[in-house]
């Protein structure tokens, strides 16, 4: 430490293990999520055909009222300077709120892409598994007699035994050997 350094006044350092005091602020405070809902519901209401048809009606009375009603009742003469600013209010409260909630709908459809995303590559590995799996088994069927396999041979011995000449009748090996073994010249086992 220098001489320089013990002169400084110590500041405390903020602890790590602790969240920091509330700051004070001058500006309202507000909950996102619950204005976030407030957005869409509200560009939700602005994107339908009832809003259009009540914007309509409003107009419309307010039109016929002030160019036609009495004179000592109209608040918006002719050139409409009134509904001018009630529309433009209403329009530049509109396109936030409406660019809000495509913002909230673009954070969802993220995580919904995300989430499909992940779910493809755990399809894909387990599709890649699969086909290992059935590549394995189709080689070790190789080297098994199938059902197919075992009938074209029985049908080669059938064609065999057919294709014989016709001629003194062969005895079966085991009466071989016996009449051998009687006889005394065969050999035992």
């Amino acid at each position: 430490m220098t001489a320089e350094d013990a002169e400084r006044p110590s500041r405390q350092r903020a602890r790590l293990d602790q969240p920091r005091a509330p700051r004070r602020s001058l500006m309202p405070r507000y909950d996102p999520e619950a204005f976030g809902k407030f957005s869409e519901r509200t560009a939700r209401f602005l994107g339908t055909g009832r809003f259009i048809v009540w914007m309509t009606v409003v107009i419309i009375i307010w039109l016929l009222w002030n160019g036609f009603g009495p004179r000592g009742l109209r608040w918006d003469p002719y050139p409409f300077i009134f509904l001018t600013l009630v529309l433009s209010l209403q329009a530049s409260y509109a396109a936030p709120l409406i660019l809000l909630a495509q913002n909230r709908q673009d954070d969802r459809d993220r995580v919904n892409l995300e989430q499909d995303r992940k779910q493809n590559e755990r399809s894909i590995a387990d599709t890649e598994y699969l086909t290992r799996e059935i590549a394995a088994l189709r080689a070790n069927l190789g080297e098994v007699a199938t059902r197919d396999w075992i009938r074209s041979e029985l049908q080669d011995l059938v064609r065999e035994i057919e294709e014989r000449p016709s001629g003194p009748r062969q005895r079966p090996r085991g009466e071989d050997r016996r009449s051998r073994e009687d006889r005394g010249d065969g050999r035992t086992r």
